[in-house]
């Protein structure tokens, strides 16, 4: 292991990698570093959610290091609010610790190598041919070829992603055109559907879209939005700390949800 190396040298390297700048997304994502440090960081941390009970393990893990914390919900969805509160908590705790912290949403989720979609389909073994949704100009979801029963694929997503999927019977019984968005992405079943998919997984959305699913003649599996975006941070921080020979681990605070 090397010794600790610049923040800006990081950040400068993630927010060309996941080209911060270019991916569109809503405006309190605030996507790059959110939180600066002391400017040197000697460890990696992932997390899903910049969390009070995420920041409290990253600074207990690191007595006396300075890590850098990447996300993929971070400080300011709340909006533009006084430091007061859980805000100031948050905050408080991360200077305390001399934690930087880096947020990327949407530049995340649509990473071609290491984002939460591609990530999902490599784990279930569904070669990506194609993307589809309208997010912000841009298409979010990851689709592809997979030869299975639904309810395999079903099991296979809970042994994956350690989760309990939820299944909209609304397709075939037998799947071949499956698609992917993380998060909380009910609302991108006509995108499925309109993509030619039978098949779409993604991790939450709403009571009407159980109709969506059974009247459009699709597949819908739920299986999480915590679950569902959790494989994008690790790998990105796995493939950071071998850019820059740093330890890297991952906090696990799933929400059930």
């Amino acid at each position: 292991m090397s010794g600790p190396v610049t923040l800006g040298e990081v950040t400068e390297h993630l927010d060309r990698y996941l080209r911060i700048e270019e991916i569109p997304d809503a405006a309190n994502a605030l996507n790059g570093l959110q939180v600066g440090n002391s400017g040197t960081i000697d460890r990696i941390a992932a997390a899903v959610d910049a969390s009070q009970a995420t920041i409290d393990g990253v600074v207990e893990q690191s007595p006396s290091g300075s890590p850098l914390l990447l996300v993929h919900h971070g400080l300011f969805w709340d909006g533009h609010i006084p430091l007061t509160g859980r805000r100031l908590r948050r905050v408080q705790r991360l200077l305390e610790g001399d934690v930087a912290l880096y947020g990327a949403h949407m530049p995340l989720d649509v990473h071609p190598e290491v984002g939460n979609n591609a990530e999902l389909a490599r784990a279930l073994g569904l070669e990506v041919d194609g993307w589809f949704g309208d997010s912000h100009g841009i298409p979010i979801g990851a689709w592809g070829r997979l030869q299975m029963s639904r309810a395999a694929l079903v099991e296979r997503l809970n042994d994956v992603l350690d989760t309990r999927a939820m299944l909209l019977p609304g397709g075939p019984p037998e799947v071949s055109r499956v698609g992917i968005i993380s998060g909380g992405a009910g609302f991108m079943i006509a995108a499925a559907r309109d993509a030619g998919l039978d098949t779409y997984i993604t991790g939450e959305g709403a009571h009407h879209t159980y109709f969506d699913a059974m009247e459009w003649g699709l597949n819908v599996v739920y299986a999480g939005h915590y679950a569902t975006e959790q494989l994008g941070v690790q790998a990105l921080a796995k493939k950071l700390a071998a850019e820059f020979d740093l330890p890297w681990s991952f906090h696990h605070h799933p929400t059930g949800l």
